[in-house]
């Protein structure tokens, strides 16, 4: 289980001008790498949506050794539903918090050098007013669960994840699969997980050989399993393989084979350059306004 790694995870945006101007001008990320799709995508990276979609991944540094965002864009979607099953993405960052006051971006004090911004759509992103660790500043991901204990048994006995705390107070525990990573916590809300339909996705990485392995448990516990092990093309890049899991809570949860990932997920010099030029040409509310229609609300 040390093998298996905190890789990303996955927002669904309906503006990507002011989303990529939250995670580059307020946070202070970088663009990894973009690319964009003609239809949709076989293990539903996108939703359940079968047109024309991008995928931008952006972090504070190389994949290989830092939690990044995935920003699926959808071009026929203006707005997604917010639901209670993500409750934040946490991490360390006083010059994170300086641009957002600089830039007039909405910020909420809520604890010691703590405040909370949300990224376009509604997204909750909390900001250490701390100096920006030399390693990744990405500390956690919190997602919501209506039984903490059933959950915590799913991500470490199942899952292998190690407990680093619990709050009994607060009911959450904090968990990973390494010192070194962003950790994941789960609060126990006292009630039903709604995924709205914007609904995210946490990835990790596993040994390839861990893949099939990590299939028959599910199946032998009787868990969810959204998709088989499936290949995942991306043209003139690595071909990588995944499960797609769901928790107790229908989270959706991917596990990828490392070995092709750290392949495919090398950092492209000309990402920038390329979301730039794919916001440029995306015509589409142009055409929804010459066409007297709205984008669609998913």
């Amino acid at each position: 289980m040390a093998l298996r790694r905190a890789l990303h995870f996955v927002f669904k945006v309906g503006d990507r001008t002011k989303t990529a101007t939250f995670y580059r001008d307020v946070l202070g990320m970088k663009i990894l790498r973009h690319e964009e799709f003609e239809e949709g995508c076989k293990a539903t990276c996108n939703g359940p949506y079968d047109g024309k979609w991008s995928k931008t991944m952006i972090g504070f540094g190389p994949e290989d050794d830092h939690f990044v965002a995935e920003l699926t864009y959808n071009y026929g979607v203006g707005e997604y539903q917010l639901g209670n099953d993500f409750l934040g993405l946490t991490l360390q960052s006083s010059q994170a918090v300086s641009n957002a006051k600089r830039l007039g971006w909405p910020l909420t004090e809520v604890g010691e050098a703590l405040y909370l911004t949300q990224a376009p759509g509604g997204y909750p992103f909390y900001l250490l007013d701390k100096e920006q660790p030399p390693n990744d500043p990405v500390q956690k991901v919190c997602l919501g669960v209506s039984d903490l204990q059933r959950s915590t048994h799913y991500w470490t006995t199942l899952l292998g994840m190690k407990v680093v705390e619990k709050n009994e107070d607060k009911k959450t525990v904090l968990m990973g699969f390494g010192d070194t990573q962003c950790k994941l916590e789960l609060h126990d809300i006292c009630g039903t997980v709604d995924h709205g339909t914007a609904f995210g996705r946490i990835a990790f990485s596993c040994p390839r050989e861990q893949l099939p392995d990590l299939e028959a448990l599910m199946k032998k516990e009787n868990q969810k399993i959204l998709t088989p092990l499936v290949s995942l093309d991306t043209p003139g890049k690595a071909t990588v393989e995944v499960v797609i899991l769901a928790d107790p809570d229908c989270h959706e949860i991917c596990f990828v084979g490392d070995e092709a990932f750290r392949q495919l997920s090398m950092v492209d010099p000309k990402g920038n350059e390329l979301l730039d030029k794919a916001m440029a040409e995306d015509k589409s509310d142009e055409w929804f306004a010459k066409h007297n229609r709205q984008k669609a609300a998913a």
